[in-house]
């Protein structure tokens, strides 16, 4: 099929499965990243003052953030391929799945890049951590209405 640049692919797909999300879950969870990464931020202050139990407690706050965003994701699938809701069911789905999976799998590696810059608590080592985990942040702040939000 041939589409010029101003004629949208698969609108009605796209609509459908965007109404079958529960952005409710995302929203809640969009709130949580967010304030994972105040955390991270605070921890990154508290490193530069050469606080480093500060560092490490807001640290410790951003991962457990991290854990509940991960497990709310979880439990975001859950309901979906409790649906019968899977890679294959379409194509918005085929993208919804790999754009949140690989996010996910970022969330956990900022998880582990977190505890080993925790154990340091050094200013330079806490900053590149946390650096991730903004990128991360960042991601999920342009996906989420792009995937939940925003209608064809």
């Amino acid at each position: 099929m041939d589409h010029n640049a101003t004629t949208p692919i698969h609108p009605v797909v796209f609509a459908a499965g965007q109404a079958a999300l529960n952005a409710n879950l995302a929203g809640l969870n969009t709130i949580v990243l967010v304030t994972s990464g105040w955390a991270a931020a605070r921890a990154t202050r508290s490193a530069r003052a050469s606080e480093k139990r500060a560092s490490r407690r807001w640290l410790l706050i951003a991962m457990a953030l991290g854990g509940l965003f991960i497990a709310i994701k979880l439990t975001e699938y859950a309901e979906e391929i409790g649906r019968g809701i899977g890679l294959e069911t379409s194509p918005f789905f085929t993208l919804y799945f790999l754009l949140t999976g690989f996010h996910l799998l970022h969330v956990g590696l900022g998880i582990v890049i977190l505890a080993v810059v925790s154990r340091s608590a050094k200013a330079a080592d806490v900053e590149t951590g946390t650096a991730f985990w903004h990128m991360v942040d960042l991601l999920w702040i342009v996906m989420f209405p792009i995937i939940y939000l925003v209608h064809p």
